[in-house]
C-alpha cells in the first residue's frame, strides 16, 4: 500500500491551488451579466415561467421592478441560492454562520 505523509502547510498549499483552478474555470459570477433579465434567469435556473413567477413574488427574493420589467442581481441571486440551500446550512463551518449566513 502506498503512503503519502505531507504536512499541513503542503497539505493546505496543495489544496488552496485546487481550489483557485476550480474556481478560475467555473466561476459563474464572471461569466454572468450583473443583472437578468426574465428570460436570462429562467435559463439559467432551468425553470419556466411558473416557477420565475413564484420566484419573483417571494418576499425574500432579490427581484427589482424598477425598470420596467423583474429584473434579478445577480450578486443577490447567489447569495440568495446560499442562503436557502438546505445543504449549506447542515454542512457549512463556523465561518459561514459566523458571516451569518452571507457569501464572501
Amino acid at each position: 500500500m502506498l503512503e503519502v505523509k505531507f504536512d499541513a502547510q503542503q497539505l493546505e498549499s496543495i489544496i488552496n491551488a485546487a481550489v483557485d483552478r476550480a474556481l478560475e474555470r467555473h466561476s459563474l459570477a464572471n461569466s454572468l451579466p450583473p443583472i437578468l433579465n426574465r428570460t436570462q434567469f429562467m435559463e439559467l435556473l432551468d425553470i419556466g415561467p411558473t416557477k420565475a413567477a413564484e420566484l419573483f413574488n417571494r418576499e425574500d427574493f432579490p427581484v427589482m421592478r424598477e425598470m420596467g420589467h423583474p429584473r434579478v442581481l445577480t450578486h443577490l441571486l447567489l447569495q440568495w441560492c446560499e442562503r436557502h440551500t438546505d445543504w449549506t446550512e447542515k454542512n457549512a463551518g463556523d465561518g459561514w454562520k459566523k458571516r451569518g449566513g452571507v457569501a464572501s
